[in-house]
């Protein structure tokens, strides 16, 4: 992995697919102009997080919003993760993650594997399965910024899915992400900073700012964690860019001083896939 900056575009989305794009565009505009090699926006960034908007925003790919990820990404010669957006693929629709490179071209497409379903008492009930159908994919890129591992959200509950992009070679895993308010207070930061820690992998956590008239409350709260799991950049709740340093010296470090992956005991234990 080479040394380079990154930055989240914490949107603030509305139910003006257009407007989404618009704003997306200006956003990733001004990271580039700021340095940013690699660019992340949040999860489902073009439509309202909402089971009723899924199947009106989705698209099928290559559509509105892709196209246009696909010019700003040529255009700024950066490295874009467009956060996700619903994707129709013949009767399905998927929450799909795009990975452009700093040509425009697609690297990986990565579906959510593991799908929001909720009920939690006195708090949020969701069930993304309701309209939407899981993915299947390991999803680890070789970039020439260095491998890439990709996760969408719900994902991140899951630490075998992120053992097996490490094993993949993964040094980096951008994670677009929507937590509630119920979930996110308890868990967001613990959540991205654990799958850091037990990886020895660069976390970025990219969220939608917080509407708190929307159907669906974002936590918000995006944040860049290192491989010792310390924020070394963060977000509130409010529509704003941040970024951080991607440091590979310090992750090479840390994996030789603490050699976790090494460790492992695959004569007792292994994941299969």
């Amino acid at each position: 992995m080479k040394d380079f900056k990154v930055a989240v575009c914490q949107i603030k989305t509305c139910d003006n697919k257009k407007k989404n794009i618009e704003k997306a565009i200006k956003m990733i505009e001004e990271a580039a102009q700021n340095g940013a090699e690699l660019v992340v926006l949040p999860e489902i960034f073009n439509s309202p997080y909402d089971n009723k908007s899924f199947p009106v925003y989705a698209e099928v790919y290559p559509g509105e919003t892709s196209l246009a990820m696909i010019d700003v990404a040529k255009k700024c010669k950066i490295h874009l993760v467009a956060g996700s957006i619903p994707e129709q693929e013949g009767d399905k629709i998927y929450n799909t993650s795009y990975f452009f490179d700093d040509e425009g071209n697609l690297l990986k497409k990565h579906r959510k594997m593991h799908l929001f379903d909720i009920d939690i008492e006195g708090g949020q009930y969701f069930k993304e399965s309701d309209v939407l159908t899981p993915g299947n994919d390991f999803s680890v890129v070789d970039t020439k910024l260095g491998k890439i591992g990709m996760a969408i959200c719900y994902d991140v509950r899951f630490p075998e899915y992120f053992r097996i992009l490490a094993l993949e070679g993964a040094e980096l895993i951008v994670l677009p992400a929507a937590f509630n308010m119920t979930t996110g207070p308890a868990h967001w930061e613990m959540s991205v900073r654990m799958r850091a820690v037990d990886n020895q992998v660069y976390m970025i956590g990219a969220s939608p700012a917080r509407d708190e008239k929307a159907n669906y409350v974002s936590y918000a709260n995006s944040l860049i964690v290192d491989p010792w799991g310390k924020v070394i950049s963060s977000a509130r709740e409010s529509e704003e860019i941040i970024y951080a340093q991607i440091d590979s010296k310090l992750e090479s470090d840390i994996r030789d001083q603490l050699p976790l992956l090494k460790h492992m005991r695959k004569d007792k234990y292994a994941i299969k896939y």
